[in-house]
């Protein structure tokens, strides 16, 4: 038995939890989430919890059984509370600002670099060299944080670009001249 699956989820004060056939739907004060569970798992409410259980216990359904109780977990967990990441920027002149609701990057090119966020994601700028993602989905969250990132990612030589807050960037020594 699959040690996360097995465990239920509790449905906090202030979210209103509805399954229709496999399709978990939350609303809570952050917006509303909804995720589509395989077939192989069967998702019921009960007093105030959302149990998952397997079907039949082939090798597939064992192996989706774990996530797909992550799956809805992160989905209630999303609505009441939201995710967040989190970015540093390192460089000299590296900055970041924001327009409207689309987070504009000054990262060394020719060109300034505009990203727009999705429905339902937010992007803060603090003191131009710290971005924060928020939103009620983990893995759009998770998304634009990993496209932000990718912009000009860390680089090994001297540790400039963008980072995820303590994120460790392992240096390497340059080259030694010859004498």
């Amino acid at each position: 038995m699959s040690r996360i699956g097995k465990m239920p989820i509790e449905i906090p004060q202030g979210v209103d939890v509805k399954v229709n056939d496999n399709l978990v739907t939350a609303k809570g004060p952050k917006g509303e989430e909804s995720v589509q569970i395989r077939e192989e798992i069967k998702v019921e409410l009960k007093d105030n919890h959302v149990i998952l259980t397997r079907v039949n216990d082939d090798r597939k359904s064992r192996s989706l059984h774990g996530l797909s109780r992550t799956l809805v977990s992160n989905v209630i967990k999303g609505v009441k509370d939201g995710f967040e990441k989190k970015l540093e920027i390192q460089g000299v002149g590296y900055r970041a600002s924001m327009q409207g609701s689309a987070i504009n990057l000054q990262l060394g090119y020719s060109h300034p670099i505009i990203i727009e966020p999705p429905k339902g994601i937010q992007i803060a700028v603090e003191a131009n060299t710290k971005i924060t993602v928020t939103g009620s989905n983990k893995q759009t969250v998770g998304d634009i944080a990993a496209l932000i990132r990718s912009k000009r990612p860390p680089e090994v030589y001297k540790g400039k670009g963008i980072r995820y807050e303590g994120e460790y960037v392992r240096r390497k020594a340059g080259k030694t001249g010859k004498k």
